[in-house]
């Protein structure tokens, strides 16, 4: 089996969209643990409680397990629980054993995501959530999916910290060959766990991804800097002008166009996580063509990078033991977040897992 990066479980990690939590109960498994939420008829907020019935291991988030009121009512034998995990009802008998209950997990809505906290409740803290507010701010629009891939998480943290790749394996979408030529920076902090890798192109080409959606003719002026906040939010500012187009006014960043990629890496089990993507922008936020080409031309390239991981894995896994790894220049952002990823284990080790039940 190929080396598997271990879970940080006193973190936050997003587990849906919020459009995706509603009053269907929706199942997903996050750090190998199942999972079901949904939306609360009393205050609209989302719950999230152990997706397996403490009767017969029944999955919560299957039919015909429904809710009644705020209650979910497990569709086998029909044992209730509340919002908190705690069973209000077993059949045939009045009184409800003392251990029938279901974790309850810390829950966190921002930005349009729900993220779940798996470690110790005590610890988890709705503030320390990383925030990607474009994708739900005023003046902004954002086109999303989400894609399971068969692939280790630290996989995808690589692929998404070397842009370099988007010249070979996404040539004719996202990649041009500056992409690969050009030098990066690295700034790393530690302490904060956050990762910045910026790469900025002057006159390149213009790749179909963005020559089609903003009408630019010719060649561009092109940065990309990458944020990523350990374990699990990336977030790519992408900026194109035309090549030339003179600096702003104040100071600050060139007239072009500003595009927020947004990437959720959330773990669902060894060798497996949800790809959560999203492209938000600030620019033809009225224009619905605009909205179904982006739409369709991220999704061919995360379905790109979906097929190279699911590939890469199984490799790995053929690989004879002792096999030596070549890193280089453009690794510096990936090796970083490896090292604040192993940080983040270690402390969560030592800072234990807490109570599995609903406080």
């Amino acid at each position: 089996m190929p080396h598997m990066t271990a879970f940080a479980r006193n973190q936050w990690y997003v587990a849906a969209y919020s459009h995706e939590v509603g009053r269907e109960l929706l199942g997903r498994t996050v750090l190998g643990e199942p999972l079901v939420l949904y939306r609360a008829e009393e205050d609209g907020g989302p719950v999230v409680l152990h997706d397996r019935c403490v009767h017969r291991r029944y999955p919560l988030s299957e039919a015909p397990t429904r809710l009644d009121g705020d209650r979910i009512v497990c569709g086998y034998h029909g044992f209730t629980y509340d919002t908190t995990g705690t069973c209000v009802y077993v059949p045939g008998q009045k009184r409800v054993p003392r251990t029938a209950r279901v974790a309850s997990y810390p829950v966190a809505e921002r930005d349009s995501l729900v993220w779940v906290w798996i470690g110790d409740p005590a610890l988890a803290d709705p503030e320390a959530v990383p925030r990607a507010r474009h994708l739900d701010a005023p003046g902004w629009v954002t086109v999303r999916g989400m894609e399971p891939i068969d692939a280790d998480y630290g996989l995808l943290v690589d692929n998404l910290l070397d842009l370099s790749h988007e010249t070979y394996l996404h040539g004719g979408h996202i990649g041009t060959p500056e992409v690969a030529e050009t030098p990066i920076t690295t700034e790393v902090d530690e302490g904060a766990g956050i990762v910045r890798v910026s790469r900025h192109m002057d006159d390149a080409e213009c790749p179909p991804f963005y020559a089609r959606s903003t009408g630019i003719v010719g060649r561009i002026d092109r940065w990309q800097d990458i944020e990523y906040h350990a374990p699990c939010l990336y977030v790519l500012h992408s900026r194109v002008a035309p090549t030339g187009t003179v600096p702003a006014p104040d100071g600050g960043d060139p007239e072009g166009f500003h595009t927020e990629i947004t990437y959720a890496i959330t773990p669902s089990g060894d060798g497996k996580v949800y790809d959560f993507w999203a492209v938000s922008r600030d620019w033809a936020t009225d224009d619905a063509e605009v909205n179904e080409f982006l739409y369709k031309s991220n999704r061919t390239v995360v379905m790109q990078d979906v097929d190279a991981l699911n590939l890469l894995q199984r490799t790995l896994g053929g690989e004879r033991a002792g096999y030596q790894e070549l890193s280089i220049n453009i690794d510096t952002g990936g090796l970083a977040a490896r090292r604040i990823l192993a940080r983040l284990v270690e402390e969560g080790e030592g800072a234990g897992t807490g109570p599995r039940v609903a406080r």
